[in-house]
């Protein structure tokens, strides 16, 4: 049996409901194995250790891994032994692995299939789940109605939405009688790349609807490996190398020795880019500009090598230009670990058809100062206490206790101002970028 939840752990109240939700939520997607397997003692472990240190919310959907996330997440809770009224569940309905039903037959049925796979009487929150992608006219004529029953039936306490545009919530919370929703959850819109939902949350606090934010790591984009490879956001915000370069390669004081060091971290990429040498659409020269300021040293055979200037990612196309012009000139190949000049050539083009994204420069940034970029964007999204609940995806004791560990160290404290600055620099052209989802917005 569970010990009762650490006190540590800040509360906070969601809404008008009289809940009161751990600052962490436990994002039960990942007991789905969506992102990888998952054991049945893993996920039990990691749900009694959430609980035991403090995490009292748990979210989960009928959609992830196929109903597999509410069936694992119902045995770790029913691991614990401890009263019902301990913890707090939120499941969703409307998207299902065969597609999407806000109907209110489907969502009727939904709730009795969800409370059998989660072992429970009762589930706190029933959420509509990514309503961009139904009708929003449906949603608060048939949908909502239909959960408005489901509650006086006593299978659900309260209501909520969720979507990734910010723009769903207020139409239909407009559309509502006062009351009628009482949470909303929303998605990769705070985090320290996206603050988006900060301008929604005085309108919601108005409409007294409490708030949870999810993916503070905005899906992946704020780790030191990078976002998986479906992730819908533009290039400029994800990775297109899944290796992670120093931030040091940006620093123009450092010696080329240090920097020809830094390059061979992305040398392991070398073999499978040979064949792009000439076939990238946008290979050109630099003829004009290298020669302006490089005449004198410049080698006439690394013209072919070179990229057309580009505006968006100018500082690393040149950083990477002097990096090879500076390997060639100044450097012998005994100085170079043994790599052939034809090598260095091909690892320096890999640098300029593969830049850096903002998100994977402001992680190698973090990385290089001994800091986590993962923590720091989970403590900026802890750290607006008008935001009920941060969820985040869990499978694991470790990344249990590594996130309740952001938000003790953030309460005792306070954020990393000077890191979080420098990253939130780093990431300033491409703030607040997002990406289209729903049939609204495709």
């Amino acid at each position: 049996m569970a010990s009762s939840p650490h006190p540590n752990l800040e509360l906070r109240p969601l809404g008008n409901t009289g809940l009161k939700l751990s600052c962490v939520g436990f994002g039960a997607s990942p007991l789905g194995s969506v992102f990888g397997p998952v054991s049945e003692h893993d996920a039990i472990s990691s749900v009694r250790e959430a609980f035991h240190l403090g995490i009292n919310f748990f979210d989960t959907s009928p959609y992830y891994g196929g109903t597999l996330s509410e069936k694992m997440l119902g045995k770790g809770l029913k691991a614990l032994g401890v009263p019902r009224n301990e913890y707090i569940v939120s499941t969703k309905c409307g998207r299902y692995l065969e597609g999407f039903d806000f109907s209110a037959e489907r969502v009727t049925k939904s709730i009795d299939e969800s409370l059998a796979r989660l072992q429970l009487d009762y589930v706190d929150i029933l959420q509509c789940h990514d309503i961009e992608f139904g009708s929003l006219d449906q949603i608060v004529n048939e949908t909502i109605p239909a959960l408005q029953k489901l509650k006086e039936a006593g299978k659900i306490r309260f209501i909520g939405i969720t979507g990734l545009p910010l723009s769903v919530f207020t139409y239909v919370l407009d559309r509502v009688p006062p009351g009628t929703v009482d949470v909303i959850l929303s998605y990769c819109h705070y985090s320290i790349n996206d603050s988006t939902l900060a301008d929604l949350l005085p309108y919601l606090k108005s409409k007294g609807v409490g708030v949870i934010s999810a993916s503070p790591l905005a899906m992946g984009l704020l780790t030191e490996n990078g976002p998986p490879e479906w992730h819908p956001a533009s290039a400029e915000l994800k990775l297109r190398s899944k290796q992670m370069l120093p931030a040091k390669m940006f620093h123009p004081a450092l010696s080329q020795q240090e920097l020809c060091s830094s390059l061979l971290s992305i040398v392991s990429i070398r073999p499978s880019m040979y064949s792009t040498r000439t076939h990238h659409p946008d290979f050109g020269m630099l003829t004009v500009l290298l020669r302006s300021s490089v005449a004198p040293i410049f080698v006439d055979g690394v013209e072919d090598c070179c990229f057309q200037y580009g505006s968006n990612q100018s500082l690393w196309y040149i950083q990477a230009l002097i990096l090879l012009l500076g390997i060639l000139t100044r450097q012998s190949e005994q100085d170079m670990y043994g790599l052939s000049l034809c090598e260095i050539y091909l690892i320096c083009l890999c640098m300029l058809i593969f830049p850096q994204s903002k998100c994977q420069a402001a992680a190698a940034f973090c990385k290089e100062k001994g800091k986590n970029i993962s923590k720091l964007a989970m403590q900026y999204s802890l750290a607006n206490k008008d935001i009920s609940s941060v969820l985040v995806g869990m499978n694991s004791v470790r990344q249990v206790k590594e996130n309740v560990y952001a938000a003790t160290e953030l309460a005792t404290f306070g954020k990393d101002q000077e890191t979080l600055s420098e990253v939130e620099a780093i990431l300033s052209p491409v703030k607040n970028q997002t990406w289209p989802s729903g049939i609204q917005e495709s």
